[in-house]
């Protein structure tokens, strides 16, 4: 049987990011996954994710952020890949909503650009995007998407050069720790490792369930639109977007190949039991309320539909990552419930994770983000 310095379950987003820079250190490393690498059955695919700085969610992850942005440049130099796109985002909403205001506060603590524009500017600067009366619009400059798909095969592509091994079909059953070892059996195989590295996405639940903290998983579909030729284009600097609304929190992408525009509703979300029994047929329903969005919002958009996917949210009780050390096994590390805003954070995660495993402990600040946080456990 091989022993490996670490191995990685689950080799999405943030566990090919791990792979990656634990190859990168010289460490012998296995990654394991039910699935071909960037499959669409969890949360790493639909083409593009947001990136941003201005973060209304915590300023605590902008540092994280600044040095995600490096990270992903650094990849994209060494794939020669074009896997971020700086397009700028377009934030609108009420001036006192918790959008808003949460991007001021992050931009003002970390010294961050933004632009304050009038109705009639984005107007202007980009017909077919409104901005209603009692609305305000800010504009972040180095915003912009990151190739999705494209980015977790780079990670891997890039681990694998390295030396890392990838397995698929591996179905994982259990782990557990003998003294210095930790074994992981699956379906097919059993592998032995010194230390492991959990990035199970919607799965995580079967893997840490023994913790104090519970995760939900949601079903979020995505949609597509048919846009005119002048109009919501990347090529002609359309920019991404948000929109803070009464019906949702709303945001989607300009139209960079022949599917068009892409839109989701990132409030609400459908339960999911299980991840490998996901509905992935077109939500009608949804799709009635994007449309009325788009109407108000977006109006040049054709109405005309184009294709639609699901992807999932693991969602925590206080919708913040956990990231941290097993509280009982100082060998093993993860990320979890990411809550349907970790993407663009993959390749930091992915280095945070390698420095617990190779050097026990991270300079990037994290601690905000532990499993043992007050109000994390949904009871």
């Amino acid at each position: 049987m091989s022993h490996y310095d670490a191995i990685v379950l689950g080799t999405g987003g943030v566990g090919s990011a791990a792979l990656y820079h634990l190859a990168q250190r010289g460490l012998s490393v296995l990654g394991l996954d039910r699935f071909t690498g960037a499959h669409d059955r969890g949360s790493s695919h639909g083409h593009t994710r947001v990136i941003r700085k201005a973060y209304f969610e915590h300023p605590d992850y902008v540092p994280l952020l600044i040095e995600a942005y490096r990270l992903w440049k650094a990849l994209q130099q060494v794939t020669g890949q074009s896997l971020y796109v700086p397009a700028g985002l377009l934030n609108v909403g009420p001036a006192e909503g918790n959008i808003v205001q949460g991007i001021r506060a992050s931009a003002a603590e970390h010294d961050l650009p933004l632009e304050q524009l009038t109705a009639e500017e984005v107007a202007k600067r980009w017909p077919g995007y409104t901005v209603p009366e009692g609305y305000t619009a800010l504009f972040e400059e180095e915003a912009g998407f990151l190739m999705v798909e494209r980015a977790v095969q780079a990670h891997l592509d890039q681990a694998r050069l390295a030396g890392a091994t990838c397995l698929t079909d591996q179905v994982v059953l259990d782990w557990s720790v003998s003294g210095s070892t930790v074994t992981v059996r699956t379906e097919s195989d059993t592998f032995e490792a010194d230390r492991l590295v959990i990035t199970a996405g919607s799965w995580t639940m079967d893997l840490l369930g023994d913790l104090e903290f519970s995760l939900q998983v949601l079903r979020k579909p995505l949609h597509w639109y048919r846009v005119p030729p002048d109009c919501y284009q990347c090529s002609q600097g359309a920019p991404t977007f948000f929109y803070d609304t009464p019906a949702g929190y709303f945001y989607g992408f300009p139209a960079i190949d022949g599917r068009g525009l892409k839109v989701a509703r990132h409030t609400g979300g459908q339960l999911v039991a299980d991840p490998l029994q996901v509905d992935r047929s077109l939500d009608t329903e949804e799709q009635v309320q994007v449309a009325a969005f788009l109407g108000k919002f977006l109006p040049e958009v054709t109405g005309e539909p184009t294709d639609h996917a699901a992807c999932l949210y693991t969602m925590s009780a206080d919708e913040h990552f956990i990231v941290d050390r097993h509280p009982e096994h100082d060998q093993v590390v993860f990320a979890a419930g990411l809550s349907g805003h970790g993407f663009k954070f993959a390749t930091v995660l992915g280095k945070i994770l390698s420095d617990l495993v190779a050097d026990g402990t991270t300079t990037l600040p994290v601690g905000f983000l532990g499993h043992d946080r007050p109000g994390l456990r949904a009871d």
